[in-house]
């Protein structure tokens, strides 16, 4: 009957990758250090010629992530300026730390109120951190812009069409804080974001032009029927006045012969109430 292992057994594979680990870690350094020292030597023994491998230059835009047999080189990204590398052992990364603008391609996003329409944006981010957009993606920018896209249709997706042509500044803003935190392990920090244009299909266009031209008739009948509202108090007012004092109506007449006079018309047919001439005539037959 084989016998049971005892704990020391368990414990025995964990032990030996460990020091297996020790060793290959040790190795590595001593061959690192070997390899450094055969860098600087063949640096020397070629010197002068070896500055023009050696030393190399980034612009005050420009970062540039220095790797030494594969790791990077304490101290972070180098430039702007003159920097110093090791012949075949050292490789670099240029990283442009200006702001980048890429317009989102138009997408197609269905709104929470079952409308399809059309939206694109565009977006401004730059580098933050050269190091971490080295080591942690591939290429920070097209990631970045992937990103965007997929941001997009979520986010409109979940906003009625009234709020996406009413609230895009509301959008962009909330777009931008989305993106920022997303991409904040990439070592990139997005700027801005703006939501370009919102096309709608052309029947919904027809539709919505239709909706408002009724509401602009609807408006301008309810403002016209309350004008002749206010113009027949104001004609009742007047014709109360009027009764009040019987002169007051000859003075409304002359003073509307004396507007159309001002039109210069050659013919001018001017009525006067009956009772008007009857009064002149009795006091005329009076005076006589």
């Amino acid at each position: 009957m084989a016998a049971k292992p005892g704990p020391g057994h368990e414990r025995m594979p964990m032990v030996i990758s460990a020091a297996g680990d020790e060793e290959a870690g040790l190795m590595s350094s001593v061959c690192g250090t070997l390899l450094t020292g055969i860098s600087y030597l063949l640096f020397l023994l070629t010197f002068p010629f070896s500055l023009f491998m050696t030393l190399k230059v980034v612009n005050e835009y420009e970062r540039a992530v220095l790797f030494r047999l594969g790791r990077i080189v304490e101290g972070g990204p180098k430039g702007p300026g003159i920097f110093f590398i090791l012949p075949c052992i050292d490789t670099f990364v240029k990283i442009d730390m200006r702001t980048v603008s890429f317009d989102v391609p138009p997408q197609e996003v269905l709104s929470k109120d079952s409308v399809t329409v059309t939206v694109d944006a565009v977006v401004y981010y730059r580098v933050s951190n050269p190091v971490v957009s080295v080591t942690n993606v591939a290429n920070s920018n097209h990631s970045t812009k992937l990103l965007a896209q997929t941001t997009l249709r979520n986010v409109l997706g979940t906003k009625s069409l009234s709020e996406m042509l009413t609230d895009r500044e509301g959008i962009s803003r909330y777009m931008q804080e989305t993106l920022d935190v997303a991409t904040d392990p990439w070592g990139v920090k997005v700027e801005r974001v703006e939501v370009k244009d919102v096309r709608l299909p052309n029947q919904l266009q027809r539709a919505m032009a239709a909706e408002a031209e009724a509401s602009r008739d609807a408006r301008a009948k309810v403002i016209a029927a309350e004008g002749e509202q206010n113009a027949a108090r104001a004609y009742k007012e007047a014709a109360d006045v009027m009764a009040e004092e019987p002169g007051a109506l000859q003075l409304r007449y002359l003073q509307t012969l004396n507007t159309i006079s001002a039109e210069k018309q050659s013919t001018i047919i001017f009525p006067l109430p009956m009772n008007t001439i009857g009064m002149n005539m009795g006091q005329d037959f009076r005076n006589m």
